[in-house]
This record gives C-alpha cells, sequence and structure tokens, in this order.
C-alpha cells in the first residue's frame, strides 16, 4: 500500500441527511460552536481537501479564521493556515476563486493527466497542478501530498469527494455532524453519492465519539485501524 496522509472526513448533514437544500443560497447546518471546533480541527491539519465543485458553487476561503490559532501555527514554522487542496477532472476552475486567492499558503490542485497541460496553463500561476492518472486516481494524489510532507489531511466535502474517499476505502476517520433540522427536498444534495461502502450492514464502521453541540450532534466514526476509538460522549 502507498503511503499516505491520515485522512479525516468532515461533513453537517441535516437530519434526514442532505448537506444543502436545492435554493441558490448556501445553507448553514453548523452553529457557533461547531463552526469554531472545525477552525480548531484546520488548525491541526497539514492540508485541507475539497472537490472543484465545492470550489464552483460555495467559493470556499478554507482558512483558519482565528488569529490565535494561526498564530500558533506561524510559532511552529507553519503556514498560517493549512496548504489547500482540490481534485478537478477538467481543470475547469476560475483562477480567481477565494480557494486561490486569499491565504499565504500552498496550493494544490489534483487533475486527470489528459487535462494536465490545459488545468496548468489555467491554474499554474496560482497553484502547482498535478496529474493524477485517468480517470484521477485519488490514492496517487495522496502519496504526492505524503511525499510533499503532508500527514494529517481534512477532507471538507462536497458529495462526490466524500463519496470517492469512502468508496475507494480511503479514510480513516468521519466526523459527522447532524443538524437538528430536515431539509426534505429530493433535489438538494445528500451526503454520499450511490457507492460499494465497505462499511455496510455487515461491516459497520465503529463510532468513536457522541458529542452534544448545542442542539446538534457530533458522531465520530473510526473507520481504520489509525483512528483509535475513545468511546467517550458528550451528550446528557
Amino acid at each position: 500500500m502507498r503511503e499516505r496522509p491520515y485522512v479525516l472526513l468532515s461533513c453537517a448533514t441535516s437530519i434526514d441527511g442532505y448537506i444543502d437544500d436545492a435554493t441558490a443560497d448556501r445553507l448553514l447546518l453548523s452553529n457557533d460552536a461547531d463552526l469554531d471546533r472545525v477552525d480548531a480541527l484546520r488548525a491541526e491539519y497539514d492540508a485541507i481537501l475539497v472537490g472543484a465543485a465545492t470550489i464552483r458553487k460555495d467559493n470556499p476561503r478554507l482558512l483558519v479564521r482565528s488569529q490565535a490559532r494561526r498564530d500558533a501555527r506561524v510559532a511552529r514554522d507553519l503556514s498560517a493556515t493549512p496548504a489547500k487542496v482540490t481534485v478537478t477532472a477538467s481543470g475547469n476552475l476560475d483562477h480567481t476563486a477565494q480557494f486561490f486567492a486569499t491565504g499565504d499558503t500552498e496550493k494544490i490542485v489534483y487533475t486527470a493527466t489528459p487535462a494536465l497541460d490545459k488545468t496548468r496553463e489555467r491554474l499554474g500561476p496560482v497553484a502547482t497542478v498535478v496529474g493524477v492518472g485517468d480517470p484521477v486516481d485519488l490514492g496517487l494524489a495522496l502519496a504526492d501530498l505524503a511525499a510533499r510532507g503532508i500527514g494529517k489531511l481534512m477532507v471538507e466535502g462536497g458529495s462526490a469527494m466524500l463519496t470517492q474517499f469512502l468508496t475507494a476505502g480511503l479514510a480513516d476517520e468521519l466526523q459527522l455532524v447532524v443538524a437538528p433540522f430536515f431539509v426534505g427536498d429530493s433535489r438538494a444534495p445528500r451526503f454520499v453519492h450511490d457507492g460499494d461502502f465497505r462499511w455496510n450492514r455487515g461491516h459497520p464502521a465503529r463510532l468513536a465519539e457522541v458529542t452534544r453541540i448545542e442542539d446538534a450532534v457530533l458522531l465520530r466514526y473510526a473507520l481504520s485501524h489509525r483512528s483509535a476509538p475513545t468511546g467517550r460522549t458528550g451528550l446528557v
């Protein structure tokens, strides 16, 4: 098996398993306390990954928000915010997106090898562009990240990326926050797409932690031997 970083999948859903609604506006599923928890997690990781669709739809900055956490990273001779990583089959991304334009940190784009030249022409001035097979091979991308010194990778979505990491067996931990409401619209994107998941009724994931975050709940699942269950609960 190729060396790869520790991979944490982080996601928030509605009670009925949606990560957004079907409107043009982004649905906020996390409360302030959970957003701060995610910010603290980001500060602990070497890189944050989102899929190209998330960049196009949400235009995220993917920065550590807390000045104290940024300062603490700099004091450890790290960039103020983790490296930013995305995966795109086509390379069709806007070089002015906040993913590229914000944060004094490394930006890495993994793309399908046939699209490498086009993607480098478009994004080369603002990011490191690497071809990783046809179709894109996440294992190759993770091996390249490991070679760059990335030991811990946080994957924040969207559905396609979460599905691919899970079905490929490339995730060590899942942190799933469930918001206290329903979306109730089948047009909205779900947490994952259809797929052949190794964690099924006959092989369930290990629930390592349950924590109440105001009216939301955090479920932490250990998906590999690299993620040891804690047995901790914060529910009352």
